[in-house]
């Protein structure tokens, strides 16, 4: 029998929707009965004390967890999120309550032994609550105390084989989607960059060293299913240099109605006949598209690879063959200057072994950034305080039209003394004149 009356939680299992009330309850059942005799290392009453802790935080309308500290793993800066209640003798079960990041494999790919492994560690050793995954893609164990740190890492390293995920000021845990391994669409191999990236730059991602966090994510295509150029310092989405190869004859059988559009994804629902013209041409955003004596056209060089057409036809048309990515930088979420999206840095760069030209860009930008970025400050901003350019000239990038946001409002031009042919000479009056030669 539950230990604390929760009101409040026990409306949050009345909606349609399955609440994390539910598994939590389900969790602390199992923990007061524990059929398996398992000799729990934390207090046997840790979930039923989280719920009562979450009822009293709502009752209160503030929370009670402090703030963490530190608290981690020896060799380790990050992987290790420090949770401590402000009201241990009400609520022992729940007086540390420690998260651990477990750095998940390329493409979430998971065996089912694997799963086993680590939750046979997290019944013994932790709260038995999970969260699958974080928002950087980690699979989070939530709740342990501090004695069980160093256990459950020896455990994991030494019996599954895996690491802890980043937290902290460091490279946080890079994640990317299903690319070459289930998708038609992706343009290079983001599974075998993930990874090696994550291999390459460990001592960036458990040693905090940055100004703030650093986030990699590699979408495969522009349809972008981890919505890597919202989410990430660092973001490498896959595109191609030529043109959308078309098979007219599956255009025909799309127009015949011989094929669903969108892959049949809304086969449940009669949208009528399909309308290639409506549905797909007019929707272009470039309107680069034409349709005329049954036979499709793109005029590539406008466009904008927004994927709409491949998505809607994707037994006739095809990405290009000439396949690479496009590298975007500043991604964040809301904390000090408000949400933005990744500006475009470079349009196009191979993406092969062993990767140096993308190891080359990501080393220039955290040289400049450890150098300049002022403490919280993710590269984003950084990159909105000294300017776009800055950020192209530490990179070795020459400037293209496509990084420019908007037309130049301010009349004046400024010259770098090298720029200008001859330099500068001061006159009498202490004026700087350009001097031509």
């Amino acid at each position: 029998m539950a230990k604390h009356k929760t009101p409040m939680l026990d409306q949050l299992e009345s909606g349609p929707w399955p609440s994390f009330v539910s598994d939590i309850k389900q969790e602390a059942d199992k923990r007061a009965k524990n059929p398996a005799g398992l000799d729990f290392q934390i207090p046997q009453d840790c979930p039923d004390d989280l719920l009562g802790v979450l009822e009293l935080a709502y009752k209160d309308k503030e929370t009670h967890w402090k703030h963490g500290g530190i608290v981690g793993v020896f060799g380790y800066g990050g992987g290790v999120i420090g949770r401590y209640c402000d009201q241990p003798e009400k609520f022992p079960g729940v007086a540390h309550f420690h998260t651990v990041r477990v750095n998940q494999p390329a493409g979430k790919y998971y065996k089912t032994d694997y799963l086993r492994g680590v939750m046979d560690i997290w019944d013994l050793r932790g709260s038995g609550l999970t969260n699958m995954h974080g928002s950087t893609g980690d699979i989070v164990l939530l709740g342990t105390t501090t004695p069980q740190l160093e256990e459950i890492f020896h455990e994991l390293t030494h019996t599954l084989n895996t690491d802890l995920g980043g937290s902290g000021s460091n490279l946080r845990t890079p994640a990317d989607c299903l690319g070459k391994s289930r998708c038609e669409f992706a343009c290079y191999d983001t599974q075998a960059l993930c990874h090696t990236l994550t291999n390459d730059y460990q001592d960036e991602l458990h040693r905090p060293a940055f100004p703030y966090k650093f986030k990699f994510k590699f979408d495969g295509c522009p349809n972008g299913c981890v919505a890597a150029i919202a989410r990430s310092d660092f973001s490498v989405i896959g595109t191609w240099k030529d043109d959308i190869r078309i098979d007219q004859d599956r255009v025909k059988a799309y127009v015949a109605g011989e094929f669903k559009p969108n892959a049949g994804a809304h086969a449940g629902r009669d949208w009528g006949k399909f309308d290639i013209v409506a549905e797909v041409v007019d929707r272009c955003p470039t309107k680069c598209m034409s349709y005329a004596g049954g036979k499709l056209s793109i005029d590539n060089s406008n466009c904008t690879r927004c994927m709409h057409c491949l998505n809607v036809m994707p037994a006739a048309l095809k990405v290009g063959l000439e396949t690479g990515a496009t590298i975007l930088c500043g991604a964040k979420a809301p904390i000090l200057d408000g949400a933005q999206m990744g500006s475009m840095l470079v349009p196009f760069i191979p993406v092969e072994e062993p990767y140096d030209e993308i190891k080359e860009v990501i080393e220039n930008i955290w040289d400049w950034w450890m150098e300049e970025g002022k403490n919280r400050e993710r590269l984003g901003e950084t990159m909105k305080r000294m300017g776009f350019q800055k950020l192209l000239e530490v990179t070795n990038i020459k400037a293209v039209p496509q990084h420019v946001k908007e037309p130049r409002s301010n009349p004046y031009i400024f010259f770098k003394e090298d720029e200008v042919p001859g330099g500068w000479k001061h006159d009498e009056k202490g004026y700087r004149e350009r001097h031509m030669r």
